[in-house]
């Protein structure tokens, strides 16, 4: 791996939503790759090189997010911490909740659960979830929880909350409902919406709670991007003003926000 140049540092630091000696939080960008990106010079991993100790050793990604979602991503900063989140992942003990655009209106019922059995189905080099049935070989039970937070005429602001872990699972479960994310053609999303392109995935990941390695639950916050809030207004969805970067302890802990 090259070595990031001072844009590059630059770029990631500007990212952080919260540090500590325990993690490091950054709200991604749409169109960075967490890990693993074709065509990009650098991944999130390879930019968090960044906030490498004096020993080389740098934050350790503890989930990945989509290359096309926006929003927050955690890190742990030591071993420990690793070891403790990774733990607590495997644990379903992470609260995770995303904001979506879809089309051509809101669900019915405007909130719900999803429950579609998923398998993975490749073609050539890309890589697809499929709704299945619950007895073929590959199937995965998946789950996601919905919520209608705004609806227009013909798109909705959708909250979601995935139950499981799967590979696109809340891109696949909108789709399956006949409410596609917008901006997302390999699973039948809008490409234009109000009259205006879609720029591209509008699924943003706003929230996260999780144990954190000092003791305590703690909620990250990741405000969603300009170009989110801009087609989320045209389409009679907003304004939305009630996501602001955070960081804070909301059950034991060090109490009060950290940033």
């Amino acid at each position: 791996m090259s070595a990031l140049t001072p844009d590059e540092i630059a770029f990631v630091k500007s990212l952080v939503i919260h540090q500590d000696e325990h993690i490091l939080a950054l709200n991604k960008p749409s169109g960075l790759s967490s890990q693993g990106g074709r065509g990009q010079v650098h991944t999130l991993d390879e930019l968090l090189a960044a906030f490498a100790k004096a020993s080389g050793v740098k934050p350790r990604l503890i989930h990945r997010l989509d290359r096309d979602t926006s929003g927050v991503i955690l890190t742990a900063r030591t071993k420990p911490a690793a070891s403790m989140l990774g733990k607590a992942m495997m644990g379903r003990r992470f609260r995770k909740t995303y904001l979506a655009i879809v089309t051509p209106g809101a669900p019915e019922p405007p909130q719900g659960r999803i429950e579609a059995f998923l398998r993975r189905d490749e073609e050539g080099r890309e890589a697809f979830m499929r709704v299945c049935s619950p007895d073929h070989p590959d199937a995965e039970a998946a789950r996601s929880l919905y919520r209608t937070l705004a609806k227009g005429a013909s798109a909705a602001l959708v909250e979601l909350r995935p139950e499981t872990g799967r590979m696109h699972q809340l891109r696949v479960h909108l789709a399956s409902i006949g409410r596609p994310i917008a901006g997302d053609p390999r699973y039948g999303g809008a490409l234009m919406l109000a009259g205006r392109p879609v720029p591209r995935l509008m699924l943003h990941a706003v929230s996260l709670e999780f144990p954190h390695p000092a003791g305590g639950r703690f909620r990250l916050t990741a405000p969603p991007p300009e170009d989110f809030l801009a087609l989320a207004e045209a389409a009679g969805l907003g304004p939305l003003e009630t996501f602001a970067a955070s960081a804070v302890f909301i059950d034991g802990g060090m109490a009060g926000e950290r940033r």
